[in-house]
């Protein structure tokens, strides 16, 4: 960041005014007149050197308006300088609570995870769909993409298990941005399967990542998961600053 002051009409205008005065002696009466004058150019002139300096700082800051929607909040560094970003998948409500109490001990951002078709509510309904995806290898297409995934460096990410695995919607998520180079920590709610086979098949899916210990929550235990999460991040190195 820096400022620019034109110091030459600066110059100018200092030689201009010291002119005016000599001047304005000679004339008389007429010298507190253009001393009130000078003050007034002179006035002007800070004050255009101050709008050019804000003009700076914003194109230095950029248009927040160009940061992707879909995120949560600004990248807020964890422990060690990094970036966090929680991802997740949410049917019932349980992988959100979890998610919500990673993102209270982190600092870190929130995308929600949103097929474009909403999944049905109704439980057998529900469950027979993810069925069909999973044997099909469907990618349903998602109602928002992260935009700015190059700005994390941990990326968590949640869901239930369904059918052993993730919903096919996290398939989508993790195939279309990869996370190349970044550290990708798992988390699920279940009824008895724990992770399953989800953490091989984010291996498989983001084979250049590097896939932390995952969190299984039953789901009737979400809302009493504070301190296995707690601990379990602890074991990761992941806190908030």
């Amino acid at each position: 960041m820096f400022f620019y002051i034109d110091f030459e009409l600066l110059e100018c205008f200092r030689i201009k005014l010291r002119a005016t005065k000599i001047n304005s002696l000679a004339a008389g009466g007429n010298f507190m007149k253009m001393v009130i004058l000078s003050i007034t150019m002179f006035t002007v002139l800070m004050a255009f050197m101050a709008a050019d300096i804000r003009t700076i700082f914003a194109q230095e800051k950029g248009d927040p308006s160009e940061k992707a929607v879909a995120v949560q909040g600004k990248s807020t560094p964890a422990q060690g300088g990094k970036t966090i970003l929680i991802a997740f998948f949410s049917h019932s409500g349980n992988t959100r609570v979890i998610a919500d109490m990673i993102c209270e001990m982190t600092g870190g951002d929130t995308f929600e995870i949103k097929a474009v078709r909403p999944y049905p509510k109704e439980y057998d309904a529900v469950v027979e769909q993810a069925k069909r995806e999973l044997e099909s290898n469907l990618r349903p297409p998602l109602a928002e993409k992260l935009k700015n995934a190059e700005a994390y460096d941990v990326i968590f990410v949640g869901y239930p298990n369904w059918w052993g695995t993730m919903p096919m919607a996290v398939f989508t998520f993790l195939s279309e941005n990869g996370f190349a180079g970044k550290t990708i920590v798992p988390f699920c709610t279940h009824e008895g399967s724990e992770l399953g086979a989800s953490v091989r098949d984010i291996e498989k899916l983001c084979p250049k990542s590097t896939v932390m210990e995952g969190l299984a929550v039953y789901g009737d235990e979400v809302k009493n998961a504070r301190g296995a999460a707690a601990e379990w991040l602890n074991r990761l190195g992941i806190s908030k600053r």
